[in-house]
């Protein structure tokens, strides 16, 4: 392989962070919260918590697509944990199992009051 024609890339969008313009901008942004929440109707479901789970506890699916589901509980649950959501779609039970990718408490004013914890799943 001919070495002298290898180059480092360069940069094609040089971003000068220090500019007041820039600066202004972002500070605008720094009370954001992004939450998809409230684009899908929430399901109340039955969640699972583990491999031998018994009995399920209440929960609701609140976001579900292209590999993901958002399950709102009110308790935690840690990250990697296998869990099976069970709810009625279409008249019949319909059951996903995944793994807990990521959890944390819930941002909403309505979710600190509730004791709401908001956790993705990733389906097997």
């Amino acid at each position: 392989m001919d070495m002298s024609r290898m180059r480092t890339p360069t940069p094609s969008n040089i971003v000068d962070w220090s500019n007041p313009d820039l600066q202004k901008l972002l500070a605008k942004t720094t009370d954001w919260g992004l939450d998809n929440r409230g684009v899908y109707a929430p399901v109340a479901c039955e969640l699972h918590v583990g491999w031998g789970a018994g009995a399920g506890r209440d929960a609701t699916l609140v976001y579900e697509h292209n590999g993901v589901l958002v399950v709102e509980t009110t308790f935690a649950i840690p990250q990697g944990e296998n869990v099976r959501v069970d709810r009625i779609r279409g008249g019949a039970l319909r059951s996903t199992w995944g793994v807990v990718a990521d959890g944390r408490q819930g941002n909403r004013v309505e979710d600190q009051a509730n004791g709401t914890w908001v956790h993705w799943i990733h389906p097997r």
